[in-house]
């Protein structure tokens, strides 16, 4: 008999993988992909650390956390006994897995969930450690908003595992990630209705059991908090009731939207961008924009082999990519947006579209908008030219010589708008609305929009108020919104060296980032 179909029989037996844990993987090296090494080697001096100033502590709010996959585990462990630290009472919850997208047999599943008890148990004496598969759920069924919830979750999961925005239902991922939401809803919704916390918090909050814990604590009317990391070493982005990879900055720019800015902050946004534009990294951002250096828009003029028609730059985003799912206003998905645009475009041989295929597309193998374009209008008319992922092309180059912008959710569409240049914004992005770009919610008024546009491009260029407005937001979106935090998830080993956890919740630590980790507990936001 395999061993695969030995896993797969004893997998569906009570207590044999703890029979096998206690009398065999205990004493074995852990090889599992399923790892959690550096949580090992850093929990006890850790915990000590927490543990000091935990005992001078009144009791704080209760506080429940999530995270799946190990390295959101490692990073949301230590976050929790950071909370714990600082006086509350935490309870940090998991599901054991390794991978979002591939299935796992129950054996191996409870094998990983005894191995992470086992690492997480350091910390049980100042945080409550829960497996969410140790939870027994109090129905089979869910309300009808959290069924629906499960279905649009596993949707989102399976775009973002395939880069691609059409699922069905019986596509192979979408039943892994439906499987697995399901389970982390009922067995989450139990929990939180027995022990009802002040606040729950979680990592991303959009997708994954991540996604459907948020939904679940949000259904029950729990105030949740969800945080991400950006391309800055030593921030955190944050929101309240909410996705935060919605970039939800209304209550930031209700506030200081109207602040104009210093000559300090607008030579800060002129250093980030210069860095951006020649591909470089500055300060604490830790990611170069682009590859290939600027070489102005003569040079680009001369590549793309364009004339002095008006260009036009469409700027797409990565399908699947966090930032566009959900984010549909009047298409059906993005993909939908640029064949209909450039459909119109291959009418309009009196300007040159040009598309700029995101970069990022070579990172992945997902469904490329070269293909979608390609499909779309066959043979691609002479006036529109296509900017294919892994040509070596700037793209402020391109925006440099456009005379209108299109985007769906990319910041280029910001970027472009600070310059001056109008921008159509087709997707739900956070700077919609905000007085510096065009935001139609319709097909119709999307055309015609277009239309006008194209009709007197010379007076649709943005007023000088405008392009202040577009600075300012940058500023804020920026240098505002993201909140000081000591450690990154991708520098976690690094930032703990340099900054631990005695730091941390010491005076300095707490001078730095307190209040950070005091909105991360449900505080209200302020800006």
């Amino acid at each position: 008999m395999k061993r695969s179909t030995i896993k797969k029989l004893l997998g569906e037996l009570p207590l044999t993988a703890e029979l096998y844990w206690n009398l065999i993987q205990r004493h074995k090296n852990w090889q599992a992909h399923f790892n959690l090494d550096l949580l090992s080697s850093i929990l006890p001096q850790t915990v000590r650390e927490a543990e000091r100033f935990h005992k001078s502590k009144r009791t704080g709010k209760k506080v429940f956390l999530f995270a799946t996959l190990h390295y959101w585990i490692e990073y949301t462990a230590l976050l929790s006994l950071a909370l714990a630290g600082k006086g509350h009472q935490v309870t940090f919850a998991f599901t054991p897995y390794a991978n979002w997208e591939k299935p796992i047999g129950k054996f191996d599943l409870r094998r990983q969930n005894l191995y992470a008890r086992q690492i997480l148990s350091p910390a049980a004496g100042i945080i409550q450690i829960q497996s969410l598969l140790d939870v027994r759920p109090i129905s089979k069924t869910l309300p009808e908003e959290l069924k629906q919830a499960v279905k649009e979750v596993s949707i989102f999961d399976a775009q973002y595992t395939l880069q691609v925005e059409d699922i069905s239902e019986d596509n192979p991922i979408y039943q892994i990630r439906y499987e697995r939401n399901l389970l982390a809803a009922r067995h989450a919704r139990a929990w939180l209705l027995a022990h009802q916390p002040d606040v729950v918090v979680v990592p991303n909050g959009t997708i994954q059991e991540m996604g459907m814990v948020y939904r679940v604590a949000r259904h029950l009317n729990i105030p949740t908090v969800t945080f991400e990391f950006g391309d800055q070493r030593e921030r955190i982005w944050l929101a309240k009731n909410s996705e935060i990879m919605r970039q939800n900055t209304d209550d930031l720019w209700d506030a200081r939207g109207g602040e104009p800015l210093d000559e300090e902050q607008v030579q800060q946004i002129q250093a980030l961008f210069a860095a951006r534009e020649g591909a470089r990294t500055w300060k604490n951002f830790a990611r170069k924009w682009q590859e290939t250096p600027t070489q102005g828009g003569l040079k680009i003029r001369k590549r793309l082999n364009l004339d002095q028609r008006p260009v036009i730059l469409l700027a797409t985003n990565v399908l699947g990519d966090s930032l566009t799912l959900g984010r549909q206003v009047f298409s059906e998905t993005m993909a939908d947006w640029i064949e209909r645009t450039v459909r119109y475009f291959a009418e309009r041989e009196d300007v040159q579209l040009v598309i700029r295929v995101h970069p990022g597309e070579v990172l992945l193998g997902g469904a490329s908008m070269v293909d979608v374009i390609k499909s779309a209008l066959g043979k691609i008319p002479a006036h529109i030219h296509l900017i294919k992922p892994e040509e070596k092309i700037n793209t402020y180059d391109v925006v440099e010589i456009a005379d209108l912008g299109l985007v769906y959710t990319t910041t280029v569409g910001l970027e472009m708008a600070m310059r001056g240049i109008p921008v159509i914004v087709a997707g739900e992005t956070h700077y919609r609305n905000r007085g510096f770009t065009h935001d139609p919610d319709s097909w119709e008024t999307y055309f015609n929009i277009l239309g006008s546009i194209l009709g007197d491009l010379e007076n649709a260029r943005l007023s000088q108020t405008q392009v202040d407005l577009a600075w300012r937001y940058v500023y804020l979106f920026f240098f505002v919104f993201p909140k000081p935090f000591p450690w990154h998830l991708l520098d976690l080993e690094e930032d703990l060296q340099s900054r631990p956890m005695a730091f941390v919740l010491g005076e300095e630590g707490q001078q730095a980032y307190g209040e950070t980790f005091d909105f991360l507990t449900g505080e209200p936001l302020t800006w």
